[in-house]
């Protein structure tokens, strides 16, 4: 796992849980992009979540993702 001052520095949201990440990585283009957590089994890669303007609205949709996870 890396440190907390890394990840900041390269554009990852530390999650509350603190043995897991939310990727959130900025593009090229200026937009924000929300991965999911653990890797596909199959590609071994993370899923795209989906693209959004600004940091905050990742952040948003990555609360409602857990939160729509847990609310059953």
């Amino acid at each position: 796992m890396i440190s907390e001052a890394r990840a900041k520095s390269s554009g990852l949201l530390i999650s509350l849980a603190p043995n897991q990440l939310a990727l959130i990585k900025k593009m090229k283009a200026g937009s924000y992009r929300l991965y999911s957590r653990q890797a596909d089994a199959k590609t071994g890669k993370r899923k795209n979540l989906g693209t959004f303007s600004t940091r905050e609205a990742a952040e948003k949709h990555e609360r409602a993702v857990q939160f729509f996870k847990r609310a059953h």
